[in-house]
């Protein structure tokens, strides 16, 4: 009986003495500050999260998760590796493909470039290099015909028929000695991943045959890469596949050159949260003030209320209510307002751009060229719980101190 009974106080004491305005000032102060913790770290994780998903995105669309590649460089029989390998549960898809180093020079400029050989109709399962095409078609990927990088293609001035000479380490022996190989090329098409990758100044897509005739393969191809239904499965994938395949057969994975940059930005948004939840504390510190001084000014109630029968743990639970009131209030309106804001972060950012007109996101920079936001769920509860949690643990000494008033001393100062 005496819970529901501080319930009802509890709400009533939210509010201090008409003649004190003071304290429901420091009290509203509080809510908002909550409030405005709850919305900051909420909009900041939700951006996090969209940048590291458009992150993801850009990069698994070029990059493969796991390959696998024979021994010396070489897989012969790779069709047989490829059915089987698809069969498997995490694996979604599967392509071969031939890499090739070497040199690009067109009109007098060299620059090195990375060459790989791929079926079209085996790639798209992959990578998402056809809807990263600006220009061009996969279909055209015959012939000696080659796709290109944006920036490859700004830096050496290249258009779609262009022809380009690529030279590579592999040597040819004629009358006048060993020289190196030279072929001819055709642009055929221009993609863009973002500039804030190297995908598109380094490397270049060719037909895997155009590849095998390049490098003298025959029917072999450098490898066959691997696209997962989970990309935090790769590890675990390349050891099942070191255990299955032949010695000397060579497995890797995207964590290999990319982990620790993935790992980076995790641990960025993880350090975001820590140091975000400050701003909760500092308000939740204030509310502190806040209790303190609503117990001063409620003094003389909380004696009465010991006279006619109330227990310390009921005058402990009407001002744990109290504060636990303001706490989710601010708390509540905090998740409203950065869900809003969250859901209209890149209205917001490009409004700003062109009213002040200054490119605050350069992709030069940031990867991307507009503010992407994403809101987890797990990121609203997590949030909420440590919001409701501070307000909780701020409203304990507060709630204890009044809980041990003494009713003549309080009874005698009023």
């Amino acid at each position: 009986m005496f819970k529901p009974l501080a319930v009802y106080i509890g709400l009533r004491y939210t509010r201090a003495k008409k003649k004190n305005h003071f304290v429901s000032f420091i009290s509203l102060s509080s809510m908002l500050g909550i409030g405005l913790g709850v919305m900051v770290l909420i909009t900041v994780l939700s951006v996090m999260n969209g940048f590291d998903e458009e992150i993801h995105k850009r990069f698994f669309g070029m990059a493969p998760e796991v390959t696998i590649s024979g021994p010396d460089g070489r897989l012969s029989n790779w069709q047989e590796l490829l059915n089987k390998v698809k069969s498997m549960p995490q694996v979604l898809g599967v392509a071969p493909y031939v890499v090739v180093q070497g040199l690009m020079t067109y009109d007098g400029q060299v620059v090195p470039i990375i060459l790989t050989g791929i079926l079209p109709e085996y790639e798209t399962q992959v990578t998402a290099l056809g809807s990263n095409l600006i220009t061009g078609n996969l279909s055209q990927l015959n012939n000696f015909g080659i796709i290109i990088g944006k920036g490859l293609a700004d830096t050496l001035g290249l258009m779609i028929d262009d022809r380009i000479t690529v030279m590579t380490p592999q040597a040819s022996i004629t009358p006048a000695g060993v020289i190196p190989r030279f072929k001819r090329f055709i642009v055929k098409g221009v993609f863009s991943v973002g500039v804030g990758f190297s995908f598109d100044t380094k490397l270049a897509f060719i037909n895997l045959y155009d590849a095998q005739k390049l490098m003298q393969y025959g029917d072999d191809v450098s490898g066959i890469k691997l696209k997962l239904a989970d990309i935090y499965q790769a590890v675990p994938l390349t050891k099942q596949l070191l255990t299955m395949l032949p010695e000397g057969y060579q497995v890797g994975n995207w964590t290999d050159q990319f982990g620790p940059f993935f790992k980076a930005v995790k641990m960025e948004k993880t350090m975001m949260f820590l140091i975000l939840i400050l701003i909760i504390a500092v308000a939740a510190f204030n509310l502190i003030s806040s209790l303190v001084m609503v117990v001063n000014d409620k003094r003389a109630e909380i004696a009465i209320l010991r006279t006619i029968g109330a227990t310390p743990a009921m005058i402990l639970w009407i001002f744990i209510v109290q504060g636990m009131m303001v706490g989710v209030v601010g708390t509540v309106l905090g998740v409203i307002g950065g869900l809003i804001l969250a859901n209209n972060a890149t209205v917001i950012v490009n409004t700003l751009q062109a009213w002040m007109h200054v490119k605050i996101l350069s992709a030069n920079i940031y990867f991307v060229d507009s503010l992407p936001a994403k809101i987890l769920w797990q990121d609203l509860w997590k949030v909420t719980v440590v919001a409701i949690t501070m307000s909780f643990i701020a409203t304990i000494y507060p709630a204890y101190r009044a809980s041990r008033t003494e009713i003549t001393e309080a009874l005698y100062n009023e």
